[in-house]
């Protein structure tokens, strides 16, 4: 971690972190907004292009991965993933402590991430990968033709509907710290707001 400023800001994302986060949003968000537009039928009225749509959604799902693969030229992000991908012992007294809903300073110890986002990037991760697998069974038929189209799509609506409601979840949270956001958005936070959600990162 880089050492505070001389404002007591410190840099918890550069802008490969921030470009991919932010190229992933505005993809998934077009994904969900397309299918919406497709499948619920008064916004389908009202929308109309039925084809345009159609054609926006599938692309919009086929270009959901392109940001994470570009991220992984930066060694920023690299590293990132990796922090994303352990678990360490406090992480599961953060769980223990959010299912206790204990929340006084310290109550709760966290690295660079806390176990509930490496909890969210590993399961949004899978369900992108299941989107992508279902959309392609529905896009190219002969693609699998063991598995029939009625259960792609079965699948492809269960899992969207998740990851709306795991989404909205997500934004919640992000709305209610707007340090969080600031951190995504400037790639810096207070020291004072590191000390108290992410102490373990500051060690």
């Amino acid at each position: 971690m880089a050492p505070p400023d001389r404002d007591g800001r410190v840099r918890r994302f550069g802008p490969s972190q921030r470009m991919v986060h932010r190229a992933t949003g505005w993809l998934m968000l077009l994904c969900l907004a397309t299918a919406a537009c497709l499948y619920l039928g008064p916004l389908a009225q009202l929308v109309g292009r039925r084809h345009l749509m159609a054609t926006v959604h599938e692309w919009s799902g086929i270009l959901l991965p392109t940001p994470f693969l570009l991220g992984l030229l930066s060694a920023e992000f690299r590293a990132d993933l990796r922090r994303l991908n352990r678990f360490a012992p406090y992480d599961r007294e953060w769980l223990l402590a959010v299912r206790k809903r204990h929340a006084w300073p310290g109550a709760r110890p966290a690295g660079k991430f806390n176990a509930g986002q490496k909890l969210y990037a590993g399961w949004i991760a899978g369900a992108v990968l299941v989107m992508m697998f279902t959309g392609l069974l529905m896009w190219f038929m002969d693609l699998l033709p063991f598995i029939s189209r009625t259960s792609a799509i079965f699948v492809h609506d269960i899992v969207a509907w998740a990851i709306t409601v795991v989404l909205v979840g997500h934004m919640r949270k992000a709305a209610a710290d707007p340090e969080s956001r600031l951190g995504m958005r400037t790639g810096y936070v207070s020291e004072s707001w590191a000390k108290r959600y992410h102490s373990r990162w500051l060690d």
